[in-house]
């Protein structure tokens, strides 16, 4: 099983310690003693077989990939199927290509995403994971400022270390300079001439950036939904920070204070909701928006497996309405469920089959599978 992702050190911990306590062996491939210990790698794997062995940090040694094809082949041979190996890493584009063409048939991905509502405490506010974020070192950090600080590093290291280890090549403060503007447009259409002049590049150079910044899951492209309704309606997609707390950093935002008065205060909740909800889809429920030119609009629409739409609007509002441009949406796509989630906790009915509820009740709807 490989993890990808943007290193999320505290899941990341409680993972490979709950591991542990089953008798698992750990590996952190950016010690050199425990590269060492790999450098006859199926030596030293055949010895362990049959023990789960976590390697953590796997992008740093991506020859080990044509060793664990053997090394499992040879197990279900002896009839071990499952649970052999647990790979960790960041989402590089070259081990992702790699690990599916080396281990193909013989490894299932798990993102590991940041913490989400329903992770939290019930005593923790909802609010302190909205502007910090779902790092965990960020979250649980004791004050904002150490929060903020942790977060800036965060993204300075990324930068300078983590990416050019992966692969591309990118100048870092271009790459913070793009990270920031599409941080400024949150939840906006993705328009990637415009990124381009903005920043002073090529409509090729931004689009790879672009690229580049989803493959890393540090931002996500939001697709339209496309249906024959007799309507002209948006194409392109919208694009997110997918971190609420990595936007407030790029745009130095320290405190819920300073951020209840910056532009950005509404498309933030509103890219906080979205991941939060996505996350606790059950797997097979894709996410896209609606938007016809005439400004008919939802935020977010659920498409599950059946063929089922669920429309999802996102107020930052303690009195939630809905709007006329959801309703006219909702006439167009007569979606099976229509939700307005708002920063209350009560769930109540707003009229048309519509239900004002909280994020963490529509993700427990979700995870629930309902």
């Amino acid at each position: 099983m490989v993890l990808t992702g943007p290193r999320q050190v505290g899941k990341t911990t409680l993972a490979l310690s709950e591991a542990g306590t089953r008798g698992a062996l750990y590996l952190d491939l950016e010690s050199e003693r425990d590269r060492a210990k790999l450098q006859e790698p199926e030596l030293y794997l055949t010895d362990h077989l049959g023990r789960l062995v976590i390697l953590d940090e796997v992008h740093r040694t991506p020859g080990l990939f044509p060793v664990l094809r053997g090394m499992i082949d040879r197990a279900r041979r002896a009839g071990h199927r499952h649970g052999l190996y647990l790979l960790l890493g960041s989402a590089s584009l070259d081990l992702l290509e790699q690990s599916g063409e080396t281990l193909a048939g013989r490894a299932s991905y798990l993102e590991l995403a940041p913490l989400d509502v329903l992770e939290l405490p019930p005593d923790a506010p909802h609010d302190r994971l909205w502007v910090r974020g779902g790092f965990p070192e960020s979250f649980l950090a004791p004050t904002e400022g150490q929060s903020l600080r942790w977060r800036q590093d965060f993204i300075r290291s990324y930068l300078e270390r983590d990416i050019p280890q992966l692969g591309p090549r990118i100048a870092a403060e271009t790459l913070r300079r793009f990270w920031t503007m599409l941080a400024h447009h949150q939840g906006g259409t993705l328009n990637v001439a415009q990124l381009a002049r903005n920043i002073g590049v090529d409509g090729r150079a931004a689009a790879g950036y672009v690229d580049l910044l989803v493959d890393l899951l540090l931002v996500r492209r939001l697709p339209s939904w496309q249906a024959n309704v007799g309507k002209r309606l948006v194409k392109s997609p919208k694009v997110y920070v997918r971190d609420s707390g990595l936007v407030h950093a790029l745009l130095g935002i320290p405190e819920k204070e300073t951020l209840l008065g910056h532009p950005v205060v509404g498309a933030s909740w509103e890219a906080f909701v979205i991941e939060n909800v996505l996350t606790a889809c059950p797997f097979g429920v894709t996410g896209h928006f609606y938007r016809t030119s005439g400004g008919a609009e939802i935020d977010l629409l659920l498409a599950w497996p059946n063929g089922a739409l669920w429309a999802i609007e996102i107020k930052r509002s303690v009195a939630p309405r809905v709007e006329r441009g959801f309703r006219v949406s909702c006439e167009d796509l007569s979606p099976e469920r229509r939700f307005v989630v708002y920063p209350g906790n009560e769930s109540y009915p707003l009229g048309g089959d519509v239900t004002a509820v909280s994020v963490e009740t529509l993700a427990a709807i979700l995870a629930e599978g309902e």
